[in-house]
């Protein structure tokens, strides 16, 4: 019985270390629906980089449905937003060049994945209060959370 309980205990400190391990990253999903399924990214400081792994769990084509993840300060989000339906799709809706951006990704279509690897150190130093969102013309509306730093 004790040999259960010490292999039961074994088996549930590996699954913590492993999602421990995983704290540099997180997996977000965006859908037909325009909408996340996050609603915050908690970044730990202690990290380097932080990684967005972005998958379009929809259906619908980039230029019909396409999202994106753009981490900003809250403040900018507008802006960026305004800036970005000008510059259009093949920009993926940010306008080039854009200092307000601290990272983000390329459009994706139902079904693709992107990534956006993002240096900690751009976030602190950005200062709070920061937010995630879709920059895809309306869907900010829906499309956005908070990134809190810890």
């Amino acid at each position: 019985m004790k040999s259960r309980i010490f292999l039961a205990l074994l088996a549930v400190g590996g699954a913590f270390s492993a999602h421990a391990a995983d704290t540099c990253s997180v997996n977000l999903e965006g859908n037909d629906a325009m909408k996340y399924n996050l609603a915050n990214i908690d970044v730990p400081r202690s990290c380097a980089n932080f990684t967005i792994n972005l998958s379009h769990t929809g259906k619908m084509a980039k230029n019909i449905m396409g999202h994106n993840v753009v981490v900003a300060k809250t403040s900018d989000m507008a802006g960026i937003d305004t800036d970005g339906m000008r510059a259009g799709l093949a920009a993926d809706y940010l306008k080039a060049g854009d200092s307000r951006i601290i990272g983000h990704s390329k459009v994706v279509g139902g079904g693709e994945s992107t990534t956006v690897s993002i240096p900690v150190a751009r976030l602190v130093a950005a200062g709070a209060p920061l937010s995630f969102f879709c920059s895809f013309p309306g869907h900010s509306a829906m499309m956005k959370g908070t990134v809190t730093l810890r």
